[in-house]
């Protein structure tokens, strides 16, 4: 009877035994399967958020230029592009000018209104260039009856002939330093010496009397130096 009472037992511990096992291997093949689970849906989370974004990515590119639409044209940045070029032909056009003249033999520093002409010189070594013009009018007068050249300073004609000095040299009267004046050769011909200020550009100026209109220039020396300084 004892040893029908120790068999039951020992049956009983193994069956404790193999239901623990079955229990523990439950147990990892259900955690076998839910890490299997996450891990797939995880994966596919991600796939789908990337779809998502490329999806997103080529929206964007069709809502930013659709394609067969054409681009919107920008009126500002064509109404500048328009004086861009407007700017380069004027540009290209006063080159192309400013090359005519000095072709033509004209100073385009000193021409002004005046197209000036290069002729042969009086042969003064101290003289670069000499000019003339038959755009070179009297200046206009206030003087009336026979008139008589004054080298007075600050006379009326001491006034009308630096005017028409000016007028041959093309430098604003305002700002004509007048380095000397002088008798032309005869009783209604006068030459003045000046620069635009202190400037070592000095020209000699030839003017001469027309009556009932004023001092004209006549003629006019560009100098390498100024002698009268």
């Amino acid at each position: 009877m004892g040893s029908r009472f120790n068999q039951r037992d020992q049956k009983r511990k193994v069956n404790k035994i193999y239901n623990i096992a079955i229990t523990i291997v439950s147990i990892l093949i259900v955690i076998v399967a839910v890490t299997i689970f996450l891990s797939d849906g995880g994966t596919e989370s991600k796939k789908a958020t990337t779809e998502q974004k490329q999806i997103a990515d080529k929206q964007g590119k069709v809502v930013d230029k659709p394609a067969g639409k054409e681009e919107e044209t920008d009126p500002g940045k064509e109404v500048a592009e328009e004086d861009s070029k407007a700017t380069e032909e004027d540009g290209k056009a006063t080159e192309e000018d400013t090359e005519e003249k000095s072709e033509d033999g004209t100073d385009p520093e000193k021409a002004g209104d005046a197209k000036l002409v290069e002729v042969e010189g009086s042969g003064d070594g101290n003289v670069a260039a000499t000019y003339t013009s038959e755009g070179w009018k009297p200046v206009g007068t206030e003087q009336s009856g026979e008139h008589t050249t004054s080298f007075q300073k600050g006379s009326v004609d001491w006034n009308e002939m630096s005017k028409a000095i000016a007028l041959g040299a093309g430098i604003d009267e305002g700002s004509m330093r007048l380095w000397w004046l002088q008798n032309g050769g005869s009783p209604n011909t006068a030459i003045g010496t000046v620069s635009e200020g202190n400037s070592p550009k000095t020209f000699r100026v030839h003017i001469e009397w027309v009556d009932g209109s004023g001092w004209k220039p006549v003629k006019v020396e560009e100098l390498k130096t100024n002698d009268k300084r």
